[in-house]
């Protein structure tokens, strides 16, 4: 009867033992699922903060072009050293790391000169007008975002986060990766557009920073970006 009783204490002591792991694993895995939102919203505010910084530095070494055409940078780097002028000038601090990806490598929105048309020259030389990131995860954050990057918030992955620059300074969109092309039968396009939609490119920034801190290199203002 002894034994009995025993063996029946120790079994309800085994459910209680596997009821608390089962339930500890629940808690667990909501905690863990929680925390990876959180981290992911933060490299979110990360790179809109990176982006506007790559984009105000864009601006600077565009309107710092000392005659016409107007120029952009060919390669990231000339953000960081343009000897255009008798004195060199930052646009960028450094040429950052994509908070997504971890890595300095990013997608480049480039833009080629306007066709010449009736024998008359353009104004503006092609080059590098924007970045985007090469993450091709789903962005969490799909509102309040400012007017010149309102298309981010039809963005199917990171890289339709495109962070540019270009002399007309109209609203952005969202920007047309290679990949997005392909599947929608079309080819890489490098025209006018920073931000084309999966359709087309034709929207461009305008000026305003969506970040509370400054540039190094460029004026900013107060953050729109507020988490949703």
């Amino acid at each position: 009867m002894r034994n009995n009783l025993h063996h029946l204490q120790q079994g309800f002591v085994y459910l209680w033992a596997m009821f608390a792991v089962t339930i500890a694993g629940v808690v667990l895995a909501g905690t863990s699922q929680t925390w990876q939102v959180k981290i992911q919203r933060e490299k979110e505010q990360e790179l809109l903060f990176i982006g506007e910084e790559f984009r105000n530095a864009f601006m600077s070494y565009y309107d710092s072009s000392p005659g016409n055409p107007k120029e952009y940078p060919d390669t990231l780097e000339e953000l960081l050293q343009d000897t255009r002028g008798p004195v060199m000038k930052r646009h960028l601090r450094k040429v950052y790391t994509d908070p997504m990806t971890m890595e300095e490598d990013w997608g480049l929105v480039e833009e080629s000169p306007p066709e010449e048309s009736s024998g008359m020259g353009s104004n503006v030389k092609g080059g590098i007008v924007g970045v985007y990131s090469l993450s091709n995860k789903k962005p969490i954050k799909k509102e309040n975002f400012p007017e010149h990057f309102a298309g981010f918030s039809e963005a199917e992955t990171y890289q339709d986060w495109a962070f540019a620059f270009t002399q007309d300074g109209g609203p952005g969109q969202t920007q047309q990766t290679e990949q997005n092309q392909q599947q929608s039968g079309g080819k890489p396009s490098s025209s006018a557009s920073p931000f084309g939609s999966p359709s087309q490119s034709q929207s461009q920034s305008s000026s305003t920073s969506p970040f509370s801190s400054q540039s190094s290199s460029t004026s900013s203002s107060s953050s729109p970006f507020a988490t949703p």
